[in-house]
């Protein structure tokens, strides 16, 4: 496919960036720890650590971790809490240590979890307590050797009880007991480190930084292997896209996102800290109400999330252009952006919801709108610097210009492979591209729409049928507050589109938004049924899961 996407990139980006300005993420961090010592590099819920404070505190619990613990490089270590202070610490930590970070959501049940720590093998874990009793049931069953326990509060200095109200009120507050026998408090890792010396640790581009999970939305969980030359490159993509639109060591980025999902881990915290940017550390975002008021308590510059996620603000009664006025552009990623969210988003905040497209597999960034206001709403931008798109039939060859293919990338942040899967890595990695089984359209400007997920496609009557369309439009209905669509079995057709939709308005009626989608779809398109629901079902990160709504689904 021809390039045509660099003709038209934004004014400083530039076609090429240098994946091996670094050996390794500590090198890169060093850096910016050394040269924004005395800057803010992270808050949360009132308190500011600044990047030499970072620096010191990353650095003692890397002591702990190989002078205390005796952990080597390439040793396994999951990271399982929430948005707090003691993310970027132990992170930081464990990647200046040499060891390998395995990230871990903390809301996995113990069958999640006890996968994942058995499937990478992790010899530690970090873990926020209010966790801690699902590791106590499943640790027998993993390869774990030391646990290190943080409460909410630690670092933070205010009362427990408080904290854990404050920060997790989806879960219950009562913290539930554990018994880790062993299991060290994270401030007693970091008093230990202080005291213990940390080896000279060697690393190397190729070395394995990350196994960052999938969302197991193909199969079994699988750990992406990423190495430390695979982030760096996205990191310097992403800086030589967004690079020319800021002031480094000014900027404040809001981070409702989870710092151990690969979005929030590659841009918010390692690409902004590059420029010396602080993130402005939301652990609960689904608590709307104390949102909007942090975001609204720092002149914050940019934000990044999901398409809920601005749809939820910009359905609150407390969000409007006051609460963020110091804001340059969002950015939007890990699903599709409804274009009456964006639309919505401008006139609101007078500033643009840039979508980007990425996966775990690519570290994750592939394509970005442009930063400058010459984005196009509805499409996933132009590939970054030093990537590579082609769009490719089922036989794997090359689509017309302008037909629909499997989007396939090459570049220098694609994965290694499947941790242990050689034959799921064989089936994504072909010939140096990875095959990402989105379907996507480019315009003659080098624009990419991503038009759905393969297996998402609905095959009515001969005619594919894609769930985003339909989704877009139910979305611009006045009365509609979240919609998704599914195919589900039809005698007649083969499969049948069903939409769910959560109201804005009590009054909506199925014959409303069947009506509504006759007027702008063809009939093919238009919902046979529509089921009403208090709510979708969605990731930790808000993304709206298809496939929960596909199992009970009847035409």
């Amino acid at each position: 496919m021809e390039k045509t996407w660099l003709t038209h990139y934004p004014a400083g980006v530039p076609a090429t960036i240098d994946p091996d300005t670094y050996n390794s993420i500590p090198a890169l961090l060093e850096q910016s720890l050394t040269t924004y010592r005395n800057r803010p590099a992270y808050m949360c819920l009132g308190k500011t650590l600044t990047f030499g404070e970072i620096d010191t505190l990353s650095r003692q619990f890397a002591a702990f971790l190989r002078g205390d613990l005796g952990l080597q490089a390439g040793d396994r270590i999951a990271l399982q809490m929430p948005n707090l202070l003691q993310y970027p610490v132990a992170l930081f930590g464990a990647l200046r240590a040499g060891l390998v970070v395995v990230n871990t959501n903390p809301l996995y049940t113990p069958r999640e979890m006890a996968h994942q720590f058995k499937d990478s093998g992790a010899k530690a874990l970090v873990v926020v307590a209010n966790f801690a009793h699902h590791v106590a049931e499943v640790k027998a069953e993993t390869d774990l050797q030391h646990i290190i326990v943080t409460e909410v509060g630690d670092m933070l200095g205010f009362p427990k009880s408080l904290l854990t109200n404050l920060v997790l009120k989806h879960v219950k507050k009562a913290v539930p007991p554990y018994n880790l026998p062993g299991a060290i408090p994270f401030n007693t890792a970091l008093a230990r480190g202080a005291r213990a010396t940390l080896p000279p640790v060697t690393l190397k581009a190729d070395d394995t930084a990350f196994l960052q999970y999938t969302g197991g939305t193909t199969g079994v969980s699988k750990g992406a292997v990423l190495t430390h030359r695979n982030i760096l490159a996205n990191v310097a993509q992403i800086a030589a896209w967004m690079g020319p639109g800021l002031k480094p060591g000014q900027e404040i980025v809001a981070t409702p996102l989870p710092l151990y999902h690969i979005f929030s881990l590659t841009v918010n915290c390692l690409a902004f800290s590059m420029f010396g940017g602080c993130n402005l550390l939301i652990p609960n975002p689904r608590d709307l109400d104390g949102f909007l008021k942090e975001l609204a308590s720092q002149p914050v510059t940019i934000m990044t999330g999901v398409n809920t996620l601005f749809n939820g603000m910009l359905n609150h009664a407390g969000f409007s252009k006051q609460t963020v006025p110091h804001l340059k552009f969002a950015v939007a990623g890990a699903m599709a952006v409804q274009q009456a969210v964006a639309e919505r988003w401008k006139a609101t905040t007078g500033t643009a919801l840039v979508e980007g497209y990425g996966l775990t597999e690519s570290s994750p960034v592939v394509s970005v709108n442009p930063i400058d206001g010459s984005e196009r709403i509805g499409t996933i931008g132009m590939p970054v610097p030093s990537t590579e798109i082609k769009l490719v039939d089922d036989d794997n060859r090359e689509v017309a210009p302008g037909q629909p293919g499997e989007l396939c990338v090459r570049g220098p942040q694609v994965m290694q492979g499947y941790f242990n899967r050689p034959d799921e890595s064989a089936k994504v990695l072909i010939d140096g591209w990875l095959h990402t089984g989105d379907v996507a359209v480019v315009d003659e400007r080098g624009f990419f729409k991503i038009v759905d997920r393969k297996k998402d496609m609905i095959l009515v009557s001969g005619f594919n049928v894609y769930p985003n369309e339909i989704e877009d439009v139910i979305a611009r209905h006045a009365k509609v507050l979240e919609v998704a669509v599914i195919g589900v079995p039809s005698e007649s057709s083969g499969e049948a589109v069903k939409a769910f939709v959560v109201k804005r308005d009590a009054s909506l009626t199925e014959e409303e938004v069947i009506a509504h989608c006759r007027e702008h779809l063809t009939a093919y398109k238009v919902p046979r049924k529509v089921e009403f629901r208090s709510e979708l079902p969605k990731s930790n990160v808000g993304k709206i899961l298809r496939r929960e709504l596909r199992e009970p689904a009847k035409a």
